[in-house]
């Protein structure tokens, strides 16, 4: 089933085509939920009752907890979805890993890292990615990240600058995806698809469907 999995992926934008009654006719096929951060926790929730199908999600800079609906509930996690950062999980038979949080640009503000504390992040997953990757070939599928790579998609100004290590984890663990959000690309000629080696870099900014059994056209390769 993993080779036909249909993703959606959302990040940083509530989008009235998907917060609306008519999404369960226009996206019928999506296997899987995807959530990559800066999205209110009801929008999400909308989209897993909505779709009838998992959500497994990383939080973005901006979402700190706990929210606050309008019909009065607190909410500190999406109901029916799954916060995957720090996390190895198999859904749909797919294996998937996530991290959180932008690159530190204030000293003490939370989901924001500096590289030393992502690769302390990403050595928490180490011992069941390296096995994985030793009995398996490949350590797993899918990458579900906030901010994106050092230099693939991401920004000059230290806000969203992507992280270094991330390069350093798709060459060793070579999953076939990397979704992330944090980077609002409003122009058609700035790329959202690149290669790294082998794995395919996805801005999914504010929505992108991805069906596994048909990889999207690559934009772009790094390093150009």
């Amino acid at each position: 089933m993993a080779g036909t999995v249909k993703i959606l992926a959302v990040s940083d934008r509530v989008l009235g085509n998907l917060y609306n009654t008519q999404v369960r006719e226009t996206h019928a096929d999506v296997d899987l939920i995807i959530g990559c951060g800066d999205l209110p926790f009801y929008y999400l929730d909308f989209l897993v009752s909505a779709l009838d199908v998992p959500l497994v999600y990383v939080r973005g800079n901006h979402d700190t907890i706990p929210q606050y609906t309008v019909d009065g509930r607190v909410l500190r996690r999406v109901p029916g979805g799954l916060d995957i950062h720090g996390r190895l999980v198999t859904m749909q038979g797919l294996t998937l890993a996530g991290l959180e949080g932008s690159m530190r640009y204030r000293p003490t503000d939370p989901l924001m890292y500096t590289e030393a504390e992502m690769r302390w992040e990403i050595a928490r997953l180490l011992p069941h990615l390296l096995w994985r990757r030793f009995r398996l070939g490949r350590a797993l599928d899918i990458l579900v990240t906030h901010s994106p790579p050092f230099q693939i998609h991401d920004r000059p100004d230290r806000a969203h600058t992507g992280f270094r290590f991330f390069h350093r984890f798709m060459a060793l663990f070579r999953p076939r995806y990397l979704l992330h959000g944090h980077i609002h690309v409003y122009r058609r000629d700035v790329p959202r698809v690149t290669r790294f080696e082998d794995t395919i870099v996805i801005n999914v900014y504010p929505s992108f469907r991805l069906n596994l059994a048909e990889p999207p056209p690559i934009q772009a390769v790094y390093p150009s």
